[in-house]
């Protein structure tokens, strides 16, 4: 298997994850800015940027699952039980994002607000399904381990 496509990724979740600190933590200072243009963003900045920083730092939560699981990946051992337990952290992450949103919308309903609804529940599924299909590989590949 060829590492560049691997590497790539890696170093653009290490971008991603150091832009969406900035960019998390700017949260309160943005939406102050914001709310001169956007009446919602002041008549409800308190609500709106602690929903929104929650919703950061869960982003960030499963960047940081990704980039311990590409991790593995590189050491040529992505069959481990870590990262099994990983991808159940970032369904959790998934539902909670899509629970924030839903929580989001009384403030702010718009049509990208719902589809981050979606987009995050059906995240959450696929990670609950890829953890049970990591299980049973990681399951297949220690009985492997100890066959001679």
């Amino acid at each position: 298997m060829t590492q560049r496509p691997v590497l790539f990724t890696k170093r653009l979740l290490d971008f991603m994850f150091l832009s969406g600190i900035l960019m998390t933590g700017a949260i309160p200072a943005v939406f102050c800015r914001v709310g001169r243009y956007i009446k919602a963003f002041s008549a409800y900045y308190l609500p709106l940027t602690v929903l929104y920083m929650a919703s950061g730092v869960l982003c960030l939560l499963i960047i940081w699952q990704l980039r311990r699981m590409f991790d593995t990946v590189l050491a040529d051992d992505a069959f481990v039980d870590a990262n099994t337990v990983s991808l159940k952290k970032m369904a959790r992450y998934s539902f909670l994002i899509s629970l924030l949103s839903v929580m989001r919308l009384p403030f702010s309903p718009t049509p990208a607000t719902v589809f981050i609804i979606i987009v995050f529940f059906i995240a959450g599924l696929f990670s609950i399904v890829l953890s049970q299909v990591f299980a049973k590989a990681v399951q297949y590949k220690k009985e492997n381990d100890l066959t001679i």
